[in-house]
């Protein structure tokens, strides 16, 4: 409820805080996860802070002594924790502060079924998917890399990326890798680059770790972070046995930092030799082509037509002229088998021509229709008649035969 205050009608302090209190105190008993830090014991009392392992919120817990070691295994600095505490507010001194009715150490398998679960939604969501993965550049001018303040992680990705190509150029932002801060450092670095447009491709780095140690690197937040990069990311977390939900959503996984180096710059010796064997197998399918083009023009100037032009000429012209020579041969016997079958045609038409017989002093008696007289009675008297002779017509009459 609220009360109506004003300059001239003030509220006492203790009012107030005994007002704050009734409200805190009816929130009555919840259920809390987080990771103890500055853990210490006096008398029957433990005193803890539990830290946000994500955002940067704590807040104080005091347990009885009892309830703290009933828990197994005993909770450490760094343990994650989940808690059945009750809030108090002391108004004598204005603070707060949570009552641990229950304390449950968060074990391995659970945080591994939490895990699970995580991973499973942000599957379904596709952040995962092959077809999101973006390909490497091959030769980055310049690489962001983010790893631990002066990490071995660090140290293996800049040496041995050095000795594969020594111009490579990073740029580098140390984080915190573990720890209640590290997500939020590792997530505004990797903005931080990704904004940067020389950087061409980012590489996050750490060593080995327990499971505890490298949760950071499978928050959600970071994980969202990764996935709505522009710039293609390589996780290099932990060992080849550590898959934090990092590595699914990075573009490349690299099982630690010195492999991520490898997966990153390509090697200058080795390059240098796939040049070398390129350009030789270059020279020889060059060669190779050439010897055998030439081979061809051999073989194509070696044959008669080429090698001695002038002599298919000649040969050519003998062939025309033995063919002229032979249809001119051809042609002089068709003509002369073509005249003495006229000859022979011609001197049988003369054996039987009746001028032939006309010349041995036969005569054809006609009758002016043109009708040859075979027989005496066929001819009346009187008839006029035409006498064909060798050399010329007569024209005579006939008369009764006295």
């Amino acid at each position: 409820m609220t009360s109506k205050t004003s300059p001239e009608s003030p509220l006492p302090i203790r009012t107030v805080l005994q007002m704050v209190g009734g409200w805190i105190g009816k929130l009555g008993t919840v259920w809390v996860e987080g990771e103890i830090t500055d853990l210490s014991a006096r008398g029957g009392t433990v005193f803890l802070t539990l830290r946000d392992p994500i955002a940067n919120v704590s807040a104080r817990v005091t347990a009885p002594r009892g309830v703290y070691e009933a828990t197994v295994p005993r909770p450490a600095n760094g343990s994650r924790v989940v808690l059945h505490v009750k809030p108090d507010f002391w108004v004598n001194r204005g603070s707060f502060a949570f009552t641990a009715l229950e304390m449950r150490p968060v074990g391995v398998g659970e945080m591994l079924v939490r895990l699970e679960r995580l991973r499973q939604l942000l599957a379904a969501e596709g952040l995962f998917n092959a077809d999101r993965k973006r390909r490497l550049p091959f030769l980055p001018g310049t690489i962001g890399l983010i790893c631990g303040r002066e990490s071995a992680a660090e140290r293996d990705v800049l040496e041995n990326s050095r000795r594969r190509w020594p111009a490579v150029t990073f740029k580098v932002e140390e984080v915190a890798v573990q720890g209640p801060y590290a997500v939020g450092e590792v997530t505004e670095a990797l903005r931080k680059l990704d904004a940067d447009s020389s950087v061409e491709v980012i590489v996050i780095a750490r060593g080995g770790g327990s499971l505890e140690d490298l949760l950071p690197f499978s928050d959600e937040t970071l994980v969202r972070a990764v996935s709505a990069c522009r710039t293609p990311v390589v996780s290099a977390i932990g060992h080849e046995q550590d898959s934090p939900l990092l590595d699914l959503v990075a573009d490349v996984r690299a099982s630690t930092p010195t492999d991520a180096a490898k997966k990153v710059v390509p090697d200058v010796g080795e390059q240098l030799s796939l040049v070398r064997q390129l350009r030789d197998r270059g020279r020889r399918v060059m060669s190779g082509w050439l010897d055998r083009e030439m081979s061809w023009l051999t073989s194509v100037r070696s044959r008669p037509s080429l090698a001695d032009p002038v002599r298919e000429l000649e040969r050519r012209a003998e062939q025309a002229e033995a063919l002229r020579d032979r249809a001119r041969r051809s042609l002089s016997s068709s003509l002369d088998r073509a005249a003495d079958d006229l000859a022979h045609l011609r001197a049988r038409l003369v054996s039987l021509s009746p001028a032939a017989t006309l010349e041995r002093g036969y005569a054809i008696v006609q009758h002016p229709s043109g009708d040859v007289v075979r027989l005496a009675k066929d001819v009346a008297p009187g008839s006029r008649l035409t006498i064909r002779l060798s050399d010329d017509r007569l024209n005579v009459r006939a008369e009764e035969d006295g």
